[in-house]
């Protein structure tokens, strides 16, 4: 029986970096897969080892890098990452790297910034995805589970009815979503931190200011204005589950309901994905 794929490395192996200049500190807090591909297939037919290293090491490598990189961002720091690992491994033809990050806000006291003390923001985790081979690499970055809402301006009209249809068009409604988002970069910005943050307050911006058709069209709108502002990304993929906010029915209790009280529920939900490049 042939074996007709396989991968090994290690998961969730979690890091905190610490970068200081002088008084002030950075934090960045990461958890990575890195996956290796190549020639590790007698390990799983013929129970040959020889070609495989432990997936220990593997973590063990995360670590060294990690304290010879404090102060990249981590994009750069994925990219040291997979390319020490195809440096070290002849029979690597591959590598993957996933990052997590969890996002510490510096806390501001009496309005200035802190240098070293930190608050958590639970809002989303941003994302990076590395493809290397010995040819070339891919990445891209993103957000997974960002959470936003507004609470007018928002429609669902005009669509599709048959038999089974039962919900009522309505060109006011809540719209709110836990985006997951990733953009593919083609070029080497400035600053992959502060080309994020421009990403997000582009969608963020395009969503909140206009009027929202469908999720549909606000994702296509956000995205359009996303390659439009920034020229080192290739395409933008956007995945966001409709958290619904049902109006209650109050009539029991004599009281109309004018849009005011929702019951918030997210499932089921709809989902609503798209991609968006240039031409």
């Amino acid at each position: 029986m042939p074996l007709i794929k396989n991968r090994y490395g290690k998961g969730r192996v979690r890091i905190m970096r610490i970068h200081r200049d002088g008084d002030k500190q950075d934090v960045s807090q990461l958890s990575i897969k890195a996956m290796l591909e190549g020639d590790f297939g007698r390990a799983y037919t013929d129970a040959d080892n020889s070609t495989s290293t432990s997936t220990d090491t593997i973590k063990n490598i995360v670590n060294v890098v990690a304290r010879e990189n404090t102060a990249l961002s981590t994009e750069e720091f994925c990219q040291v990452l997979a390319k020490r690992y195809l440096d070290l491994y002849p029979q690597a033809r591959s590598v993957s790297i996933t990052a997590h990050e969890t996002k510490w806000a510096r806390l501001a006291v009496d309005g200035e910034l802190h240098p070293h003390a930190f608050l958590l923001d639970s809002n989303g985790k941003p994302t990076v995805e590395i493809h290397a081979t010995r040819d070339g690499m891919t990445m891209s970055s993103g957000l997974d589970n960002f959470t936003f809402m507004k609470s007018t301006q928002s429609g669902w009209e005009n669509y599709y009815t048959d038999k089974y249809s039962t919900i009522q068009p309505t060109n006011d409604r809540i719209c709110a979503t836990s985006m997951v988002a990733s953009w593919t970069w083609s070029g080497k910005p400035a600053s992959y931190p502060a080309t994020n943050a421009k990403i997000l307050d582009i969608l963020l911006k395009e969503f909140a200011t206009t009027y929202s058709p469908s999720v549909q069209n606000s994702l296509y709108r956000m995205g359009e204005k996303v390659l439009a502002a920034v020229p080192e990304i290739s395409e933008i993929s956007m995945a966001c589950p409709n958290i619904h906010y049902i109006p209650m029915n109050l009539s029991a209790f004599g009281l109309d309901n004018n849009n005011d009280v929702f019951l918030p529920t997210d499932e089921p939900h709809g989902q609503i994905e798209c991609t968006v490049g240039r031409g």
